[in-house]
């Protein structure tokens, strides 16, 4: 084992983590995740994934099994104190560019034990439960993890720890990173409810904008359900979580004898971004390195795409494919992204929060006149392309997102190019295996005024142009890491 008990240890094993295990696992990268729990933890969290987010678990080999138990809603409103609906999101049920239904609604467990599964399949081992880290020692060439086991502490040595372990993150603190607050802290009581009779349900999801007291209602992962009560001032968890409290509050629902509460909790929305995802041989994803408010959904989702980014950069580098100055491009990369995603969900939450009844006639009154100018979104808008990075500037579209196209038997474009860097030229279209993609794909060709495009493994795209030049870019690329 050349010294080193694996190439990256991974500490924490929630969603994030997982997800990157998997992806290193499928590339044959040795990953050993340490997660201080004995088990996945039953209870609901996250309530979305993407598009965006079902393509990452499509590669992690959990996605089927993650969408035999989604659902997904018809609509997502933002309604006002009278039921007047303010704005709507629809299109949820249809393809995304990732290749799946646009929103689907989850239960975290299931998609954690979906994961795990995989992750199990792919390497055989690498999750060690009810490991705990202690501290690490970081030198030239790797990294001396102690942790506590069921066994004794016990030490082991890796070339690459990844903190993925939350937003109270041992690792992050290790590094003595602080979080930049970016403005948003509301606590909020959140009950998730079993359902008995789902046709006494909204089939939307909703945001009740009432200043008397915001109220989120939304889909779930089959069989439930959630609300989500904005807290008011004075008000403490203890109260709020009192069965004849919560009972009151869903009232005006109607939906006694219909569900059955699972539990309550008292949640602090939050939106803070950690002030650097890397030092030395250290890296940050998921809620360790960034918190969303829940409004956009975007949550897990953020975590996943952490994962996507970082997987085949620390693949490049682990296999002796890249610099290790590749890794300088994750943040980069991925917090532009993060910020236009918590800026998205502030807005949403700000307009859902307006305590004041002047405040929030005022907002009634600008969307009604933006929706009579035909100005309102029908979706949430499109998140910013990668700007610098591993990518080659100044070609059309890189930095952009590739889509994966879908063919009428069902099969996807990931699954017929499998994982990796793909270059896609006009005469790959010639290839039997791509001809129930060839219309699309010469179709964004000829969007991009193309011959060719390179696209990176976590499916951005790195540039377009002539196969040999892109080619000659990727391989300069990898070489000398990062440039700006």
């Amino acid at each position: 084992m050349d010294g080193f008990d694996c190439d990256v240890l991974v500490v924490g094993g929630g969603p994030t983590g997982v997800t990157l295990a998997a992806l290193l696992g499928r590339q044959g990268v040795r990953t050993i995740v340490a997660e201080k729990e004995p088990a996945i933890f039953p209870l609901p969290r996250a309530a979305h994934i993407d598009h965006e987010g079902m393509r990452i678990l499509q590669e992690a080999g959990a996605a089927d099994a993650v969408m035999a138990t989604s659902r997904r809603a018809d609509r997502y409103e933002f309604r006002n104190a009278r039921g007047k609906v303010l704005l709507c999101f629809d299109g949820a049920t249809r393809n995304g560019p990732g290749g799946w239904p646009a929103a689907n609604m989850i239960h975290q467990p299931s998609v954690e034990a979906a994961l795990r599964s995989a992750l199990a399949e792919r390497a055989p081992g690498s999750l060690r439960c009810e490991w705990e880290m202690r501290s690490f020692i970081e030198d030239a060439d790797g990294i001396t993890v102690t942790l506590a086991t069921p066994d004794g502490e016990q030490t082991l040595r890796t070339r690459w720890l990844v903190g993925a372990d939350g937003a109270r993150s041992p690792v992050r603190k290790a590094c003595g990173t602080a979080f930049e607050d970016l403005g948003f802290e509301e606590p909020w009581l959140v009950v998730d409810a079993l359902v008995d009779d789902p046709t006494r349900l909204p089939t939307a999801n909703l945001q009740i904008c009432d200043p008397a007291r915001a109220t989120t209602c939304v889909m779930m992962g089959e069989g439930r359900h959630r609300w989500e009560f904005m807290m008011l001032p004075g008000e403490t968890p203890d109260e709020v979580s009192d069965p004849a409290f919560v009972a009151n509050l869903l009232a005006p629902w109607n939906v006694e004898g219909a569900v059955r509460i699972e539990r309550t909790a008292v949640y602090t929305f939050r939106a803070r971004i950690a002030e650097r995802w890397r030092k030395g041989r250290v890296l940050l994803a998921g809620d360790a390195a960034h918190q969303t408010p829940p409004f956009a959904g975007q949550g897990m989702c953020s975590g996943l795409r952490d994962a996507a980014n970082l997987a085949w950069k620390l693949t490049a580098v682990a296999q002796g494919k890249a610099d290790q100055a590749l890794l300088d491009t994750y943040q980069p990369e991925r917090a532009p992204n993060l910020r236009a995603t918590i800026d998205m969900a502030i807005m949403m939450g700000r307009m859902v929060c307006t305590t004041s009844r002047l405040g929030a006639a005022l907002r009634d009154i600008k969307l009604g006149v933006a929706r009579m100018l035909g100005k309102l979104p029908s979706g949430p808008p499109a998140y910013p392309p990668i700007g610098t990075g591993a990518i080659m500037a100044g070609s059309t579209g890189a930095g952009s997102y590739f889509p994966q196209l879908v063919a009428e038997d069902g099969s996807r474009l990931d699954e017929v190019l499998g994982p990796g860097v793909w270059l896609i030229g006009r005469e790959t279209l010639k290839e039997n295996r791509m001809a129930p993609f060839a219309a699309g794909l010469r179709a964004w060709l000829d969007h991009q005024s193309a011959e060719a495009v390179l696209v990176r493994p976590d499916r951005y795209v790195f540039g377009t142009g002539e196969s040999g030049v892109l080619s000659a870019h990727w391989q300069a690329q990898m070489a000398r890491g990062y440039t700006c």
